[in-house]
């Protein structure tokens, strides 16, 4: 059997204010190519329905991701998908249930490392920044502080996330996006990795070169922060890959699948 008659689990964990739809292209390409695929809506995201002021900490965030992966059966192994803000969702996985994943893949995502807390990637993020514009953040503790929940507005995702997707992609976002949290410090406390669990698993960064949300120069601090196993890149894809260059991401999931299977 080659590596292309392999079949794999896809695991895909969305970034912050998106929800499953934002894998709708990825998806149907992975399950053309006879591959099992499943998207989930974290807590107030998407279509599910808690209010997010339900919503008090990042582990009841990602729980639907963490009852999935409790749920699987003991012999089963996914690859681990996380995408933007999703990368802490698959680092929490990680470390939970480090047998259960072939690889983590980190798509022009958050990656923490074992000595930085989660919460300074978002405050670097935020600091490097050079226009907010309409993405509206809440600050609960003074100008210091990590965000607390955020918003991305219209000219925010046309000119800094989709600006090289096609039109339809970006109207749809304007209609789908719903407040997130970030969860600060918070965040940190509840997210301990290690190097047992954690360390463990083969990691792979795929770089977005033209993601005007996490530039390349921040995607590369967090890549030498916590260097992984492999890094990849996508030429003329922004902060949404699977979106604008879906074909691409597509192809380049499934040969990091193979060589880690």
């Amino acid at each position: 059997m080659n590596g292309r008659e392999r079949k794999h689990h896809f695991l895909l964990v969305h970034g912050g204010c998106h929800g499953a739809w934002s894998w709708s292209k990825l998806s149907t390409l992975l399950r053309a190519a006879g591959h099992r695929v499943t998207a989930l809506d974290m807590a107030s995201c998407g279509l599910d329905a808690k209010p997010l002021d339900q919503v008090h900490s990042i582990v009841h965030y990602y729980q639907p991701l963490i009852d999935f992966m409790a749920s699987l059966p003991a012999h089963e192994r996914v690859v681990l998908v996380g995408h933007s803000f999703g990368g802490i969702g698959v680092s929490l996985a990680m470390e939970r249930f480090p047998q259960r994943i072939s690889v983590a893949i980190f798509a022009t995502a958050m990656m923490p490392s074992l000595v930085s807390p989660p919460g300074n990637m978002i405050k670097e993020l935020f600091r490097r920044l050079d226009s907010m514009m309409d993405c509206r953040a809440t600050l609960d503790q003074g100008p210091d502080s990590s965000p607390s929940t955020f918003i991305f507005g219209p000219m925010f995702l046309a000119s800094k996330v989709y600006q090289c997707c096609h039109p339809e992609d970006l109207t749809l976002a304007t209609m789908l996006v719903r407040p997130g949290k970030l969860f600060g410090e918070d965040m940190s406390r509840e997210i301990t990795l290690s190097e047992e669990n954690y360390g463990s698993v083969s990691r792979v960064y795929i770089v977005s070169k033209e993601d005007e949300l996490m530039k390349e120069d921040f995607q590369h601090w967090i890549i030498e922060n916590n260097p992984p196993r492999e890094v990849r890149e996508i030429h003329g894809s922004d902060h949404m890959p699977m979106l604008s260059k879906p074909q691409e991401l597509c192809c380049c999931l499934l040969d990091i699948a193979d060589r880690y299977d």
